[in-house]
């Protein structure tokens, strides 16, 4: 079985990088043809920078989940798994405390060997092309903060999980995911005012005029607002976007700065319109609930199969421990779950497509939001030729050169 296991997770290897190489190569073929809809907004000239830096992207896009891959391989197979187990397990009795560590040591190995690829994209990849804006300090800044915020966030969950198993060893599987729930369901509330700012200087909408036509396009959808901010963004990147946040009461308009600079209000209404569309057709809730019963399920096959007792087998081992077995588990799901990724890809899409069409008729301009995502395009160097199968599997919207097609449509 051991065998069996490394040679299927190897073939999902095989199977994902030979679609991406499958997408470079179509972009290298295509990449200079302007699309139809982009005429005038994006010349031969923009449409090589978009290649070069999709390439470049890609490339690295590539090697970095083989280098995870090839480690996560020596982990499991190669002898450290047990060697590791056993570490934790004497470093404390504590059966709550061995989990956390475990999972803390994981994810400290992992953030070590994602620093220089962050480097490197952020500091060659994207200061080559322009979008990079954010100091070394900033950087580590943001490195520091974040790895503070996942030890709280991260030591919180952990430790409220393995208290739950160690508290109800035969129901731990409902317990732990009603905590995940309702933990899910606080940040959403708390993020906009506790974990934001931390990383975000907020302030209102300074345009003249935007804040009142938001306003104005929220009640026409029947939305509620609480507040409309722009973000610095620009203080990190280039890149532009914009996003609802919070959940409730405290539902919040967010645009980043560089979204401003780039479209006028009219595109920015309308890129705003199809997230409204999101929330009218109930696709977060939908999501929602989707994941939180694709959780339920997970942890009670989860339970399941830890109570089996033949995990450890899989892999060669006598035993492991609780936490080296969940290692095992997230194992074999990346492996299961892979053929469920073109349908997970094409009901995102079905969204997206939704969402247009409720921007479309909500505000009368289909041509505002056509515009708006060829700006957006030409601004991050966007892929306009991605290959169809690649896009079929992995892309959660539909390639920006069909959407635009089917708004300017009569």
């Amino acid at each position: 079985m051991k065998i069996a296991l490394l040679i299927a997770y190897l073939l999902v290897l095989a199977a994902g990088h030979a679609l991406r190489t499958l997408n470079l190569n179509h972009l290298k073929r295509h990449g200079a043809e302007v699309p139809e809809g982009f005429e005038g907004a994006i010349d031969p000239c923009q449409l090589r920078r978009t290649s070069a830096y999709t390439l470049e992207c890609s490339r690295l896009g590539q090697f970095e989940p083989l280098l995870d891959s090839a480690l996560l391989l020596l982990f499991l197979f190669g002898g450290l798994l047990p060697v590791y187990d056993r570490w934790i397990a004497g470093a404390t009795g504590s059966f709550v405390l061995q989990g956390v560590l475990f999972f803390f040591g994981l994810q400290l190995a992992k953030g070590v060997c994602d620093i220089p690829f962050s480097l490197y994209r952020n500091f060659c990849i994207e200061a080559r092309y322009g979008f990079n804006t954010m100091s070394l300090r900033l950087w580590l800044s943001d490195l520091g903060k974040g790895l503070a915020l996942g030890m709280v966030l991260g030591g919180a969950l952990l430790g409220g999980a393995f208290w739950l198993v160690s508290a109800s060893p035969e129901g731990w599987w409902l317990w732990v995911w009603g905590f995940f729930a309702l933990f899910t369901l606080l940040l959403m509330y708390v993020s906009p005012y506790l974990i934001e700012p931390l990383f975000f200087k907020f302030e209102p909408v300074r345009e003249q005029g935007l804040e009142e036509r938001i306003r104005s396009l929220m009640e026409r959808a029947g939305l509620r607002v609480s507040r409309v901010f722009q973000v610095d963004a620009s203080r990190r990147s280039r890149h532009s976007n914009a996003y609802f946040t919070g959940i409730g009461r405290v539902k919040r308009i967010v645009l980043f700065d560089t979204l401003l600079e780039q479209m006028s209000q009219d595109e920015v209404l309308a890129v705003l319109a199809h997230e409204v569309g999101h929330w009218k057709k109930r696709h977060i809730l939908k999501r929602l609930l989707v994941t939180e019963l694709l959780a339920l399920g997970g942890l009670y096959l989860a339970w399941r199969l830890v109570e089996w007792g033949g995990l450890p087998g899989l892999l060669g081992l006598e035993q492991a421990s609780f936490a080296a077995q969940l290692v095992i588990l997230s194992f074999l799901g990346s492996i299961a779950g892979f053929p469920f990724t073109p349908l997970s890809s094409w009901l995102s899409r079905r969204d997206e497509w939704q969402a247009d069409r409720f921007a479309r008729e909500l505000t009368g301009e289909p041509e505002a939001l056509a515009s708006g995502l060829v700006k957006l395009s030409r601004e991050n160097l966007a892929n306009l030729h991605p290959h169809p199968l690649y896009a079929a599997v992995f892309y959660s919207h539909p390639p920006v050169v069909e959407r635009v097609r089917r708004l300017r449509q009569p």
